[in-house]
């Protein structure tokens, strides 16, 4: 199965696993990365640049500063929709709407979230 840019999936997923031992980032400075990633995105690029796209980009460029997130790929049903966001412990970046009839329900989160206490 193909991912964001064309690489397996399963390289995506380890990759962002290995940044599983950077400290946690705060929610301001996810905020922050979010928007520098946005603001880049180049109006000549003739590719797609999505969800998937944003939130892997954002998740690396925190992971080369030193921090880390989860990169989350959910689905919900009715009629069927994937979608790729970014969570922290306190907050999420790219879902900006969770409709209660049509929840997204997290499918894949890496690194997997580390329950508080454990």
């Amino acid at each position: 199965m193909q991912g964001a840019i064309g690489l397996p999936l399963r390289w995506l997923v380890r990759t962002i696993q290995a940044l599983g031992r950077l400290p946690e980032a705060n929610a301001d400075f996810s905020h922050q990365m979010h928007r520098a990633v946005l603001a880049v995105r180049p109006a000549w690029w003739g590719g797609r640049l999505a969800c998937m796209e944003v939130s892997l980009a954002t998740v690396i460029a925190l992971g080369l500063c030193g921090r880390r997130t989860h990169w989350v790929l959910g689905a919900r049903a009715l009629p069927n929709e994937a979608h790729a966001w970014v969570q922290g412990q306190e907050y999420v970046l790219g879902l900006e709407e969770n409709d209660p009839v049509r929840p997204w329900t997290p499918v894949l989160i890496t690194p997997a979230l580390t329950r508080t206490g454990e």
